[in-house]
């Protein structure tokens, strides 16, 4: 099904990743670590390896970062997915500060080894979480769509926690595993928060990349597979700002390590996204307007329906 939307997948392994991170030097990581604090992004560090964030573990998370961007150089990748749950985990700490930076237009520079050319300058390199190819294939054409319309491209692939009314509208608390670009967040690199990740699920830890999304319009989708063909639901919707005290319930009763959206579907109810959705995840990107948010909505649905994907208008458009 990639192949025939002219998408082909190099199927990479964990072990080339690890082996790559430990080509990094401790001075390059150290680098991309200064570069991340100049701009402001705080780190909740302490000493305790099992329990606590350290600096170690976010230099580990850098190295990543370099490897991750050198793989993706050598094999000719527009997007990469990174499959850290299960086998990484109990190597190296969480990939998902990677993630978030690797999906950010501004992030810090990589070069390669030999030629010290910078890697993908000026660009977004779009990771999808969870090796979630549907979701790679959704930023890939997400980020050559909002680039030609001269918008800003950085996507985030959200899991749809739950939800509450507030002020009288259905509020929808997205969260991700720590894996936000900082263009989505309050203050950018400035409003985020560096914390470590749940010792369950990640025994050897790693930061997050925490913060609340900004308020702004924005163009909500999901590519799937049914009926031996892929798919894509899209719609409008509009991130909110809430009261402080209310944000920080929404994190006390889901992850509070995470960074969260707060999402009105323009158009749709709560039973009705339920019925329709066919993962947690869903894809979110921003616009400068309602206008520019509608009229982007149609040329991404325009583009996949050229490529032989199905769309489905959801929600008010």
């Amino acid at each position: 099904m990639l192949n025939a939307v002219g998408v082909f997948k190099e199927r990479l392994s964990q072990s080339a990743l690890y082996a790559k991170m430990l080509s990094v030097s401790d001075a390059e990581a150290r680098a991309v670590y200064d570069w991340l604090r100049a701009k402001g992004m705080k780190f909740n560090l302490g000493k305790d390896e099992k329990t606590e964030l350290t600096e170690h573990q976010v230099l580990m998370q850098c190295k990543m970062y370099i490897a991750a961007m050198r793989i993706a150089d050598e094999f000719g990748c527009d997007t990469i997915g990174i499959q850290y749950q299960q086998g990484l985990k109990d190597l190296t700490p969480a990939s998902d500060l990677v993630e978030g930076i690797l999906n950010n237009v501004d992030r810090p520079p990589v070069y390669h080894e030999t030629t010290g050319k910078e890697l993908y300058a000026g660009n977004a390199l779009p990771h999808f979480n969870e090796v979630d190819e549907c979701a790679g294939l959704d930023a890939l054409i997400t980020n050559r769509l909002w680039n030609i319309l001269g918008f800003a491209p950085e996507t985030t692939l959200h899991d749809v926690r739950w939800g509450r009314h507030i002020d009288g509208r259905f509020v929808w608390i997205l969260e991700i595993s720590g894996a936000v670009p900082p263009a989505h967040l309050v203050g950018g690199y400035a409003g985020a928060i560096g914390e470590r990740q749940p010792a369950m699920y990640f025994p050897l830890g790693g930061s997050t990349l925490k913060g609340v999304s900004k308020p702004g319009w924005i163009v909500w989708s999901r590519v799937f597979v049914a009926d031996n063909r892929l798919n894509c639901d899209i719609g409008l919707g509009e991130a909110i700002e809430v009261p402080r005290e209310i944000a920080e319930d929404n994190w006390k009763q889901t992850t509070e390590q995470w960074p969260m959206m707060h999402l009105v579907m323009r158009g749709i109810t709560r039973d009705q996204f339920m019925a329709r959705h066919k993962a947690n995840h869903i894809q979110v990107v921003y616009a400068p307007s309602e206008a520019d948010a509608r009229r982007a909505l149609f040329a991404k649905a325009a583009a996949m329906n050229e490529l032989g994907i199905n769309v489905s208008f959801c929600g008010k458009i």
